[in-house]
């Protein structure tokens, strides 16, 4: 890993740490409005945002959940995962517009995987759950594209890193 590419990570790390301690009231419970997700559509412009956005998400969680190492493990997974998905359909659709859409939606189904930490660590109902961080995910995931999308105008996430 070139500098550019650690140090371009490492600052994406900090700013999802900062966004998400923004919003840490509402960002780690069964509805988490978790602003920081926004920076996973990085991902749709360049692999290697991978390293600075799990290691954002495994930061954020450590400092921030009370949830401990369940949100280290499972938080972690989810965006790992999602991450990964969105990497394989991005070597298939070029069109920048679809993928993003397509990480909206692969992120926001995958809260299953929230929704069972949840539900092993505070007893809350699985299918509930699901619905309500799949919703609160997607909604942020939604109104990230237009945003992303118009940054990338600017700063061209392609060959930041």
């Amino acid at each position: 890993m070139n500098n550019r590419t650690l140090v371009t990570n490492a600052v994406l790390a900090a700013m999802y740490i900062a966004v998400t301690a923004l919003v840490q009231p509402f960002g780690f419970t069964n509805i988490q409005f978790r602003l920081s997700e926004i920076f996973n559509h990085l991902i749709v412009f360049n692999k290697r945002y991978f390293f600075g956005i799990a290691l954002g998400v495994f930061l954020a969680n450590m400092f921030f959940s009370s949830l401990g190492l369940y949100d280290l493990a499972f938080g972690l997974s989810h965006s790992m995962l999602s991450l990964l998905i969105t990497i394989i359909f991005g070597r298939f659709i070029k069109n920048i517009w679809i993928l993003l859409l397509i990480n909206t939606f692969v992120f926001s189904f995958n809260m299953y995987i929230i929704a069972f930490m949840l539900k092993l660590a505070l007893g809350l109902p699985f299918l509930f759950t699901w619905i309500t961080t799949f919703i609160s995910e997607f909604i942020v995931m939604a109104i990230g594209i237009p945003l992303i999308y118009m940054m990338h105008k600017r700063i061209k996430f392609d060959t930041l890193v």
